[in-house]
């Protein structure tokens, strides 16, 4: 699908909806055939409030903000979510096996060619069940996007992968050996962040370094420059086993220095992010604490910890979830361009 000027027109304008139009249809295909296959696996389709006393706390999602106004005349600050997932893990708690969501969500300070403030996150949890099941889950799901779409391969500005192939599975350390040449996990001695050891690599690397960059902006930072865009050409790649220091809302692995955390790449996108939930309430205060603490420092803000949240943890059981980008699936399916070309009704 080529890309168009959106500024040229609105995208109301007939000329523009016709163009845009078959995407859009395809998106419909593919929500239609990814909920009959949730159901087909006795998945509970759930609504969570997009309304939330706090919209989640990773350091560098931001969150739009807003004033609930009681009758008496009080006043108290709620935020749009940035996902479910807080929601969704008090269903869980609540004994709800596997649910997924349809869930619209925001975030604010992202736009561009695979960001927009409103978009949607397939998002879904297996109770009871090993976190690779998850992996299954997202090469089928790719599978069944493409049919829906009637194609077979998943493209993205010049990348293409087959979507009936199977992923290929990559540690996150043997991405940074690969691609860079970076012994990542000789700089999380302990599983403590070595951020001068990191820095040391990446600049060699050809990373530019800023003073004041921690080990996670470092990692970022490689992780974006040098190693996306090698993901998922061909075929789907599985990046696992994330830094502990990367992943507040997962549990650590048998190396502890790593977690239960994968995301999905196509065509050098990120697709979707996927956890062995932690169900340690009084370790995850610690990491959220940790996470908010990041953000006051480069942000000068932070957002509240849900408390109800942590209570609901502590009566949660081992369990496995993961959030995609439905949108970013649909880009891919029909080779859009921009994420606008794949939305109803983009923001202006």
């Amino acid at each position: 699908m080529p890309e168009t000027s959106p500024a040229a027109s609105p995208y109301w304008a007939r000329h523009v909806h016709a163009h845009r139009r078959p995407a859009l249809l395809a998106r419909g295909r593919i929500v239609t055939a990814l909920r009959a296959w949730f159901a087909a696996r006795d998945f509970i389709e759930v609504e969570t409030g997009a309304l939330q006393v706090s919209p989640g706390n990773e350091t560098h999602l931001h969150a739009f903000a807003t004033t609930l106004a009681a009758p008496d005349g009080t006043s108290s600050r709620l935020y749009l979510r940035t996902s479910p997932e807080f929601a969704c893990k008090k269903l869980l708690a609540a004994g709800e096996r596997r649910i997924v969501e349809f869930a619209k969500v925001f975030r604010n300070r992202e736009r561009g060619a695979l960001h927009h403030p409103e978009f949607t996150l397939i998002e879904w949890y297996r109770a009871g069940e090993p976190y690779g099941t998850l992996m299954a889950d997202c090469a089928a799901i790719l599978a069944v996007a493409a049919e829906a779409a009637g194609t077979k391969q998943l493209s993205f500005r010049g990348r293409s992968a087959d979507a009936f192939a199977e992923p290929e599975r990559l540690t996150v350390a043997e991405a940074f050996a690969r691609f860079v040449g970076i012994d990542l996990l000789a700089t999380l001695p302990g599983g403590e962040a070595d951020r001068e050891a990191l820095a040391r690599a990446a600049q060699a690397a050809g990373i530019r370094i800023g003073d004041d960059d921690h080990w996670g902006d470092i990692f970022s930072r490689v992780l974006v420059e040098k190693i996306e865009g090698n993901l998922g050409v061909g075929r789907a790649t599985v990046l696992d086993q994330y830094p502990a220091v990367q992943a507040a809302l997962a549990r650590p692995a048998s190396d502890r220095r790593v977690a239960e955390r994968f995301e999905l790449y196509a065509c050098g996108v990120e697709l979707a992010n996927g956890f062995g939930e932690l169900t340690d309430a009084a370790e995850q205060r610690r990491r959220l604490e940790r996470e908010m603490a990041e953000k006051e420092r480069l942000y000068g803000e932070r957002y509240p910890i849900d408390e109800d949240f942590l209570a609901a943890l502590a009566a949660m059981p081992q369990a496995c979830g993961i959030a995609l980008g439905l949108d970013r699936l649909v880009m891919l399916a029909t080779g859009a361009a921009r994420i606008e070309q794949v939305l109803w009704n983009p923001l202006a």
